[in-house]
């Protein structure tokens, strides 16, 4: 899992994530790139990132994805992110192209809804809280 405190460089990590793979051996690589539309208005969003949780629920993937023989990959960003360009990439490397493909969906999915990051819209230079495109976290208390 890494995080920036920029908008990703898609490229130099993919790439990156390749080299270190390159001898893994795996007959899959199925990559995510999310990147911000410009919709409603927006000039970007902005993320904050509870941490701790945030490596609990990625280090559980890391245990499902090593029992199928694969692995996952993670980028995002915090604070600010531009329209146009990549706040979040993943990954999945796995020696069957079914289970990358169907890893990768799931992953994706539990990210969006699970995942301890809180979204912001940026307008006319302000943070508004994203509530119409955020998903309660199960379980959060308070936070749902």
């Amino acid at each position: 899992m890494e995080l920036y405190d920029k908008p990703l460089d898609v490229k130099e990590i993919f790439s990156r994530w390749l080299d270190e793979e390159a001898e893994s051996n795996y007959g899959a690589y199925i990559p995510f790139v999310g990147t911000i539309r410009a919709e409603d208005g927006i000039e970007a969003l902005s993320f904050d990132i509870y941490e701790p949780l945030l490596k609990d629920w990625f280090d559980k993937w890391q245990v499902r994805a090593k029992e199928l023989g694969a692995i996952v990959k993670m980028a995002h960003s915090i604070g600010d992110v531009p329209v146009h360009t990549s706040s979040y990439i993943s990954a999945v490397f796995s020696p069957k192209r079914r289970v990358a493909l169907e890893l990768i969906d799931e992953f994706v999915e539990d990210f969006k809804a699970n995942a301890p990051i809180w979204k912001y819209d940026i307008k006319d230079g302000k943070r508004i809280y994203a509530e119409d495109r955020s998903t309660p976290m199960s379980g959060s208390g308070l936070l749902a």
